[in-house]
């Protein structure tokens, strides 16, 4: 134990609405709005000291949630599910390093809680349960809100708290090694695999979605009539992009291959380096995805080239859909992407062949720590992978791409969809919610925790839904 342990005193839970500028495809669904989960966590050290942190994320339900339901109505309940988990996170009395109690949290409450909560949509004619990563993107923004509660607290960058002067276990109370290596995380700590100095910029990947306008032709008369550009040439010449994310059907092999050529004729043309390919999980065979990068690199050998990699192209439930995704990785970097719960995952995915771990702060810092951890032990590269995180959820983010060491810095596609959204944290951060010379400036950041500032930002607040202890 430390003085510095913490428990939490108090929760406020925010639900920020939030209007798409141009609609995103997630896999099979088009998504035109969206919600923005908000937390305030209050937590007190064994010294008495009180200090309050903030988190978000969106609740993508499309992204976490592939159903039959109505988007409205797996929205609400992850709104309702957030509500649960303010009180009981309150009432389970983990106290400790924010590590300690996210990690906790997720082992001993986190299923408990989504259990019980879908019991009980079910006993009210619920037909489809939240799946696991939905509960975890809602505890994610309670979570962030920890760790920043930590540095506020201690008024301390949280980046510098991840080591034997705080935590009260090292890494192998967490995580064990693969059988055979010969590893050990016996007396390391997250900070022994963090950049020590993180790099004020870096490199931006702009999301080209599945129904994005690339050429004039694409134009439908429906396009906002707005500042922003429309055409992917017009976003490479304004933001200054060098790498271009392409989302895939994974399903209509024709569409996805035109769909590379077309976006990767276009970069290339306008200086862009590097590609990537996500099909979102929607593939079921790797014949399909090894089909398409033959085809690539038979016909198209330069887009072939500056594929960087391929994300997710298989289905989220690693465990039921245990595919041998060998001869995927033998021609491209296959990185995990929805699949990478935790670092069990990593683990099981890196078993079955895949490359590379995609991180998202939206399935919590806490694990996405723990998985930068076992695989950079492992020598698996890592990207930051976005979520369109708008307003405060894209500070987390960045910040955690900074620290990784990825492979080609971070993707931020918030200021595409939705850029409106975050006019007031744009006023203190310019340079992370618009995009220039094809990278975001993290130069801003400061002050304790994730370094929000959020004394500074002018943004106006619903009422919360407020658990409390007191």
């Amino acid at each position: 134990m430390k003085n510095t342990d913490i428990h939490l005193t108090a929760v406020s839970v925010y639900f920020l609405p939030v209007t798409m500028r141009v609609p995103l495809k997630f896999g099979p669904e088009t998504v035109t709005s969206t919600v923005c989960l908000r937390t305030k966590v209050t937590v007190a050290d064994r010294q008495g000291r009180e200090a309050s942190g903030w988190g978000e994320t969106p609740l993508s339900v499309s992204w976490v949630w592939p159903s039959t339901l109505p988007v409205a109505e797996r929205a609400q309940r992850m709104e309702d599910f957030s509500q649960r988990l303010a009180t009981r996170l309150l009432n389970s009395g983990l106290e400790g390093h924010p590590m300690e109690i996210g990690h906790d949290f997720m082992h001993h409450h986190l299923a408990d809680e989504l259990a019980l909560a879908n019991a009980q949509a079910a006993a009210g004619n619920g037909n489809s349960d939240m799946p696991y990563l939905g509960s975890l993107v809602a505890f994610s923004a309670f979570d962030i809100a920890i760790h920043d509660a930590y540095g506020q607290l201690l008024q301390r960058d949280v980046y510098s708290t991840y080591g034997p002067e705080f935590m009260n276990r090292d890494l192998s109370a967490y995580l064990q090694p693969e059988e055979g290596s010969g590893l050990s995380f016996a007396g390391l700590y997250p900070h022994d695999f963090l950049l020590r100095e993180a790099p004020r910029t870096l490199p931006v990947w702009h999301l080209v979605g599945g129904v994005d306008a690339l050429e004039k032709a694409d134009l439908t008369g429906s396009e906002p009539q707005d500042e922003h550009p429309l055409l992917l040439a017009d976003w490479i010449q304004r933001d200054g992009l060098k790498c271009l994310k392409v989302k895939l059907r994974g399903t209509d092999a024709a569409w996805d291959y035109e769909r590379m050529v077309r976006v990767g004729r276009i970069g290339l043309e306008k200086g862009v380096r590097w590609l990537s390919a996500d099909f979102n999980c929607t593939v079921k065979d790797p014949a399909y995805v090894n089909a398409i990068t033959d085809h690539l690199l038979a016909d198209e050998p330069e887009i072939y080239a500056r594929t960087l990699y391929v994300e997710q192209p298989f289905p989220y439930d690693l465990e039921a859909n245990q595919i041998d995704v060998r001869s995927v990785s033998a021609r491209k970097p296959l990185f995990l992407d929805e699949s990478a719960h935790d670092w069990e995952f990593v683990r099981l995915g890196r078993r079955l062949g895949w490359s590379g771990v995609a991180l998202k702060t939206c399935k919590t810092q806490t694990g996405a720590l723990l998985s930068l951890c076992w695989a950079k032990a492992h020598g698996m590269p890592l990207m930051v992978q976005d979520l369109t995180n708008p307003m405060l959820a894209i500070i987390p983010h960045v910040k955690l791409a900074a620290h990784a060491g990825t492979i080609q810095g971070v993707e931020c596609n918030a200021m595409q969809f939705y850029p409106d959204a975050s006019l007031a944290e744009e006023r203190v951060h310019p340079g992370l919610y618009r995009r220039r010379g094809g990278v975001v400036d993290l130069s801003t950041l400061g002050g304790a925790g994730f370094g929000y500032r959020v004394d500074e930002i002018l943004r106006e607040l619903p009422e919360p839904r407020i658990a409390s202890r007191a």
